[in-house]
């Protein structure tokens, strides 16, 4: 990477976080925020640290008390689709959560709630990632007809996302190459799906790996 470039990036992720930290101080200074937000806040913070297990619980408390929150449901289904990442490269026991599973079903959920609230530009963006990271699920889970559908949805709804993250947030991830996005993995299965069954090549681990979640 130039030198340059990562200067500038370097300097950007510390403004960026200098920004965020003031903006939460002002906001509770001025005692704005109320728990519920303030717990969003707590379980955002998790998830950016990849403490997902305590992400789920502080989104789980917050469901409790209210359950069409919809931040609190995405949060919740994106812990979930992180802990389920994780089992699938260990030999998790037989009794352990089935986590891909449940992000589905609460991937699900928050769709189905934003569908039923309408459409428009003020959930656009949430139900973008919410489709594609539920084609990342479903495609772990090997339900790639369903994958390449909510993977064609996610880029009708919002076109940026079939562009993968940008180059600071890659820079945030330690990442130093572009993963795959959700319109290459479309293609790809497009292609494949359109083969006799026997010659399709649906999986490539050492890829597939790579493919990280969507985030609003």
């Amino acid at each position: 990477m130039d030198n340059r470039l990562h200067r500038w990036l370097v300097r950007s992720a510390v403004l960026l976080t200098l920004l965020w930290v003031g903006w939460t101080i002002y906001q509770l200074s001025l005692g704005n925020s109320t728990p519920e937000t303030r717990n969003l806040a707590a379980a955002s913070r998790y998830i950016e640290d990849e403490q997902f297990t305590e992400a789920l619980q502080v989104y789980q408390e917050i469901l409790d008390k209210n359950p069409k929150n919809s931040k609190a449901l995405y949060g919740k289904a994106l812990a979930l689709m992180q802990l389920g990442a994780a089992q699938r490269v260990t030999t998790a026991p037989q009794a352990a959560p089935d986590y891909l599973a449940e992000s589905l079903i609460s991937f699900g959920l928050l769709i189905k709630q934003e569908q039923d609230n309408g459409r428009d530009d003020s959930n656009r963006s949430l139900l973008a990632v919410s489709y594609a990271n539920r084609g990342i699920v479903n495609d772990w889970l090997g339900d790639h007809q369903n994958a390449l559908s909510d993977y064609r949805t996610a880029m009708q709804l919002e076109p940026e996302v079939a562009q993968g993250p940008g180059l600071l947030t890659r820079f945030l991830r330690n990442q130093a190459e572009a993963p795959p996005t959700i319109a290459d993995r479309a293609d790809y299965l497009a292609k494949q799906l359109a083969l006799p069954a026997t010659k399709r090549l649906l999986k490539k681990p050492e890829i597939d790996r790579q493919q990280r979640s969507y985030r609003m």
